[in-house]
């Protein structure tokens, strides 16, 4: 069996509660599966990383990201955000 198990982090973050992201759900092979799909049905977007997954992995669930990490998660939020403005943008032109 060659085929590299699926992973997957799932981040919150609250700038008015959390003083940086948090780490609400992770897993390999089925409990990355149901992640991904929990995050699709609530259409949450999701990025494939594998290096930002594999660091965000070591963070405990419910745990503030390290310091080390905060660049990585703001591009990441910032692309999240971006993509986030164009579908309002769509949205808009359509009514």
């Amino acid at each position: 069996m060659n085929e590299e198990r699926k992973k997957a982090v799932a981040l919150s973050y609250d700038a008015a509660l959390d003083a940086a992201p948090i780490v609400k759900a992770k897993g390999v092979g089925k409990v990355a599966e149901a992640i991904i799909a929990a995050a699709r049905q609530h259409g949450v977007p999701i990025r494939q990383d594998p290096t930002l997954v594999e660091l965000l992995g070591k963070v405990e669930i419910n745990e503030m990201i390290p310091e080390e990490l905060y660049a990585l998660v703001a591009e990441l939020f910032a692309f999240l955000y971006q993509l986030d403005q164009e579908a309002k943008g769509e949205r808009a032109g359509k009514g």
